[in-house]
């Protein structure tokens, strides 16, 4: 009975941990949220219950090693699941990586180290709840810019302005085309690159000078 309680205990606290991780994934709006970052814990935890209990009954002929292995890479897979192409962009890194996490925890309560769980949850939860916002603050604002470009509708534009910017090894992290003029066919393009400020002025004077730009200019930092 006594044993029965203690896993009842565990399953209960890797619902509580992983259940906080992800609400923070849900509050922003991704896939993976709360149910999920749940079942992705208590799921883990019971397979690392049942290893462990596997090799009481069985002895060394049964390694609880080698499941909660699977588990690690067997958990790769939904998290790639999590991760999506937006345009130029890839969403969803942080939350396959929560994901993992979350397994972690789940296999570590399993076994039995609470206070390891619990502080890796109180970690994992600073770096979403607080270093995204010094990340934001202090390293992508100075590092992502948008340019925004008023071209005609030549196609081949859009591939020289991608060849300036690679001669200045600058990363296109989004960009978004809108139509401005559908009479004289005028496009507006933005672009949000990762760059350094000292290239800015290089970049939008080379790309002003093709034929078919209109204008160029530098509105705003963008994470």
């Amino acid at each position: 009975m006594g044993e029965n309680v203690v896993i009842l205990y565990k399953l209960v606290l890797v619902s509580v941990l992983s259940g906080l991780i992800g609400l923070e994934r849900e509050t922003h709006g991704r896939a993976a949220g709360f149910r999920t970052h749940i079942l992705v814990g208590i799921g883990s935890c019971l397979i690392m219950l049942t290893s462990v209990y596997m090799y009481s009954v069985y002895g060394n002929s049964a390694d609880p090693s080698r499941i909660a292995a699977q588990v690690v890479s067997g958990i790769g897979f939904l998290g790639a699941g999590t991760i999506i192409r937006f345009r130029a962009s890839i969403r969803g890194l942080t939350t396959a990586a929560s994901l993992w996490a979350v397994a972690g925890i789940g296999l570590a309560i399993g076994v039995g180290l609470y206070l390891p769980a619990i502080f890796t949850t109180i970690i994992i939860l600073i770096v979403l709840f607080l270093l995204a916002g010094i990340e934001k603050k202090l390293l992508r604002k100075s590092l992502y810019k948008t340019l925004q470009v008023e071209t005609t509708g030549e196609i081949h534009l859009l591939e020289k302005i991608r060849s300036i910017l690679s001669e200045y090894n600058v990363e296109i992290k989004d960009f978004e085309v809108s139509l401005k003029d559908k009479e004289h066919i005028t496009y507006i393009i933005e672009l949000k690159l990762r760059l350094l400020d000292k290239h800015m002025p290089n970049i939008s004077e080379d790309i002003a000078r093709i034929n078919g730009i209109k204008f160029t200019r530098w509105i705003y930092s963008q994470t």
